[in-house]
């Protein structure tokens, strides 16, 4: 069980492992990581608080102090035998997670050029909705995406998000609520 302080933090969320991934806080060490998968257009054009081109220096702002506790962003890597060309501990998309308010935590992400389309960001995104669901139990999860942005928008639908038709609050982004399907 986590103690009360990390109830009301992101600070030390504990690993998480998934078929193919482990997800984990993003350290110091992955910065070169963060840049390597994070420098590609069709990430840096579709998040707007990442520049474009992604530094190294952006890479360890990104990862932060070690002390996390509105915000967090995970990193999503290989196990061993992933398949797909990939290497075990290769990352393959990162996950941001964010405190909004007393009620709810957002949830965002982005999956890196050689895994995207083989179902790593679902399967990512699961596993931190599994861990924020033991966190913040009482917390709804959000998360804002472009309508015209099919493979976000399917892959949100596909792990159990509504669009509410409501306005985001960064432009042109609708907000989606995650509504856990019956047991």
């Amino acid at each position: 069980m986590f103690n009360l302080a990390a109830r009301y933090s992101l600070a030390k969320l504990p690993p998480v492992e998934s078929a193919r991934l482990r997800l984990g806080p993003l350290a110091p060490g992955d910065a070169e990581a963060v840049r390597a998968l994070t420098d590609d257009p069709a990430i840096t054009g579709a998040i707007d608080f990442l520049p474009n081109p992604f530094t190294l220096a952006a890479a360890r702002q990104l990862i932060g102090p070690a002390k996390i506790k509105n915000d967090c962003f995970l990193g999503a890597r290989a196990r061993g035998g992933a398949g797909d060309g990939l290497r075990d501990g290769d990352l393959v998309a990162i996950v941001g997670l964010h405190l909004r308010g007393d009620h709810a935590v957002e949830l965002g992400y982005w999956v890196g050029g050689a895994a995207r389309g083989q179902g790593y960001g679902a399967e990512a995104v699961t596993a931190a909705i599994g861990l924020l669901r033991q966190r913040f139990p009482h917390r709804f999860v959000v998360a804002e995406c472009r309508p015209e942005n099919a493979a976000s928008r399917g892959l949100l639908l596909k792990v159990g998000f509504r669009d509410t038709g409501d306005e985001g609050h960064r432009p042109g982004r609708r907000i989606f609520t995650y509504e856990p399907k019956p047991d």
